[in-house]
């Protein structure tokens, strides 16, 4: 299979690099594959198998040969990973980054509650998983950027984007995905993604 990298035309090939960085430092935040490094073919086909048996992008195929090609398709499996929250997963890669108190708190629930879900005794209500995907998007932004104290601090730290408030003070009870505090979230995180593919 061809290197993910030796695409010819250099714009097109950075454009790649940065889609398939931003979909596997996501699937790493969502608990779906861990990221090793490499950015080859290799590394996208493991990536989409992975995400096809937890039931994410299963009608995408990728083709490695054909660069304009891949780059749509590595957009739509984005898109495809944006819009499946997969508690799941989740909550397991969450808890590691985190911790559980912070995540409790930005989640919205007590710890009890999610070691309830950790151990699968309990399913995850879809207002919660709508939550916790919410963060799960935001720590796919941070990844790269930060490791994981460097996440944690992110939610902690106050900032003038947030009106000198943290990340952590904003997202309190049951907020909700569309709320406006969410998209300034979002925005502020997503700064961090140089993304010329888009």
């Amino acid at each position: 299979m061809p290197q993910l990298l030796s695409i010819d035309n250099p714009v097109e090939k950075r454009k790649v690099a940065t889609v398939v960085v931003n979909a596997v430092n996501l699937a790493d935040a969502m608990g779906l594959f861990p990221r090793d490094g490499n950015l080859d073919a290799q590394t996208v086909e493991n990536l989409l198998t992975h995400l096809h048996r937890a039931g994410i992008g299963q009608g995408i195929e990728i083709d490695a040969t054909d660069g304009e090609s891949m780059l749509l398709s590595l957009m739509r499996l984005n898109s495809a990973l944006e819009a499946s929250p997969a508690p799941e997963f989740e909550w397991v890669r969450m808890e590691q980054v985190l911790g559980l108190d912070l995540l409790a708190k930005l989640v919205g629930i007590s710890t009890v509650s999610i070691r309830r879900y950790l151990a699968k005794t309990r399913t995850t209500p879809d207002d919660v998983a709508a939550r916790l995907h919410v963060l799960s998007l935001i720590v796919g932004d941070l990844n790269g950027a930060y490791n994981d104290a460097g996440i944690r601090q992110w939610f902690q730290r106050r900032r003038t984007q947030l009106d000198g408030k943290s990340p952590m003070e904003l997202l309190v009870g049951a907020w909700r995905p569309d709320d406006e505090i969410v998209a300034r979230l979002r925005a502020l995180s997503g700064a961090l993604v140089a993304s010329p593919a888009t």
